[in-house]
């Protein structure tokens, strides 16, 4: 990926506080670290400067009890480990309801801006209809949201969403779920080519070949 020049990676899978993260967060800053030396030292141009995105699936919430502010200073405090590279983290939390979620999600947000930090925070987590990215975009609780292809009930809820993003200033993830089938993958495409989001998750046909 590095080599091809690939624009957003790797997405990661953040999903167990032991063994991916570490209780005290030590093992995702060493993976971002790692991560970004490698690209810094295989890139073939200096103009090479790609996302890194890495989703966390609510696990740094678990090792700091859902504080959004400790949530935000442990976020901020990876910047540094991406050494200029831009930093996205998904689903810092999970607040086992969307409410709550909004709320814990916005607190981060607002902390991260006060702290001057350039990490930004994608919703994924409790944001999975048209009318859920309207509320979190509305909300103020993220920098970008995931659109979940195949949860918005067909393709103009997809460009529907990928628009509201985009006229209220969020930026827009579309991605998707690991059952995706080629037809479904092409289709994705060429839905993101016309609507524009900020990032297409890159899909391989997990599903049925």
């Amino acid at each position: 990926m590095i080599l091809k020049g690939v624009d957003v990676l790797p997405h990661a899978l953040i999903n167990n506080v032991e063994e991916k993260l570490g209780l005290k967060g030590e093992k995702l800053r060493e993976y971002v670290r790692w991560l970004s030396e490698r690209i810094l030292s295989l890139r073939t141009s200096p103009r090479y400067h790609p996302t890194l995105h890495i989703d966390v699936y609510g696990t740094i919430g678990l090792i700091f009890d859902m504080d959004p502010l400790r949530c935000a200073e442990y976020i901020a405090s990876l910047e540094k480990e991406a050494q200029g590279l831009p930093l996205y983290i998904e689903g810092p939390v999970d607040a086992g309801n969307k409410p709550d979620q909004i709320r814990l999600l916005t607190a981060i947000t607002k902390e991260l801006t006060r702290l001057g930090s350039g990490v930004k925070i994608v919703a994924d987590e409790w944001c999975n209809t048209y009318q859920d990215i309207v509320d979190f975009t509305d909300a103020g609780s993220c920098h970008m949201v995931q659109i979940k292809t195949p949860d918005l009930g067909g393709i103009h809820n997809i460009v529907d969403a990928v628009l509201y993003c985009n006229k209220h200033g969020m930026e827009a993830y579309q991605g998707g779920t690991c059952n995706e089938t080629e037809i479904s993958a092409r289709t994705c495409v060429h839905v993101a080519l016309a609507a524009r989001p900020d990032a297409d998750a890159g899909k391989t046909g997990d599903g049925l070949r």
